[in-house]
């Protein structure tokens, strides 16, 4: 688990981590992928993090926070993945949970939070508007408070996911590391953990960061690039980077920046067509946001921000599981027979 890490981590000798055994994911050799892009290709899959998110390994040491400052309720704002993750966590530690998300939150997500006996609030708006009522709970009744934009310790757990590349990675480390990016949290941790590393000689080279948004919320895109027309409204399927106003803007610039990479822009349509790439060439299941960093590099191979000589590492930060009405948009129906060995004749032309 990401605990390998724990001299890395900002929490007590005498405390015992709130832990589910999160990180510690496989990094897959990805041929079939590969091949489909037209660029040499590696996955990291943080969908098999225990609430099937990358989110866990934040998680896990802000309960662990919690736990450290005498703390019984936390909560945070999410557009359901968070509120996931931390249900689990608040549940391992025996801690009540109090969930604010926006009224539209895919109900698949919040399953989770709901089986873990977190509290749910459907907030009537954005997930801005879940934030600012998240926030004001907090200070208006000092719960302990998640949220990425003011806890510092959800970067900590996040740098662990850039802590464990850097060893995956050791002998080849990649040309380009891809994430896809909503609040700016994770794209920042996963730079500071490899930078980290390189930093201590354990690896010899650090990637360049390539940061994924969707076209409908690409706030932290048009501040990188200079745009003056930076649309605070988010607009897209993938849920889990649906964030109009990120609170770690100026972190995922900061990666961005130092590592010398950039950031580009999918739709939803390849952000779907992505998703059944993942899926059909490799087998490995992602929801929109974990499928975006492979429809980014297919955009950047397009405008020549990567050349096919260079090696990518992408990071699924998300199960598909979270959201299957996305993944039947991505992939299609079922298709209906007979119980009539005629029909599966016709559909194959196969002789029996």
């Amino acid at each position: 688990s990401q605990w390998k890490y724990r001299a890395f981590l900002p929490v007590h000798d005498e405390t015992d981590p709130v832990t589910l055994n999160e990180g510690g994911t496989e990094l897959y050799e990805a041929p079939n992928l590969s091949a489909a892009l037209g660029v040499e290709t590696v996955v990291k899959d943080d969908g098999h993090c225990p609430t099937g998110v990358l989110k866990d390994r934040a998680s896990s040491v802000s309960t662990t926070k919690a736990r450290e400052h005498g703390r019984d309720v936390i909560t945070c704002a999410s557009t359901g993945n968070a509120a996931a993750s931390l249900a689990g966590y608040a549940a391992r530690a025996g801690m009540d949970c109090r969930i604010f998300v926006p009224g539209d939150a895919p109900p698949g997500k919040l399953a989770q939070p709901l089986v873990y006996g977190s509290d749910v609030l459907a907030v009537e708006g954005s997930y801005d508007e879940a934030y600012d009522l998240s926030m004001e709970v907090t200070e208006a009744f000092g719960w302990y408070n998640r949220n990425a934009a003011v806890n510092p310790f959800q970067v900590e757990g996040k740098r662990t996911v850039g802590l464990e590349l850097a060893e995956q990675t050791r002998d080849a480390v990649p040309d380009w590391l891809v994430f896809s990016v909503g609040d700016g949290c994770s794209i920042y941790g996963g730079w500071k953990g490899f930078r980290e590393m390189h930093e201590l000689g354990f690896v010899d080279d650090t990637p360049r960061m390539l940061g994924v948004q969707a076209e409908g919320a690409s706030a932290i895109h048009d501040v990188f690039h200079g745009h003056d027309d930076v649309d605070d409204v988010a607009d897209t399927l993938a849920d889990s980077i649906a964030v109009g106003r990120p609170r770690n803007t100026v972190k995922a610039c900061k990666a961005l920046e130092q590592s010398d990479g950039t950031s580009v822009l999918v739709s939803d349509e390849e952000i779907l067509e992505a998703e059944k790439t993942l899926g059909s060439t490799e087998g490995i299941y992602a929801e929109p946001a974990g499928a975006a960093p492979v429809a980014g590099v297919r955009k950047a191979l397009t405008e020549g921000i990567i050349d096919d000589d260079e090696s990518v590492c992408v990071v699924v930060t998300g199960n598909g599981l979270k959201d299957t009405d996305s993944a039947m948009k991505a992939s299609g129906e079922a298709t209906s027979i007979a119980p009539d060995l005629r029909d599966v004749q016709a559909i194959y032309d196969q002789e029996a």
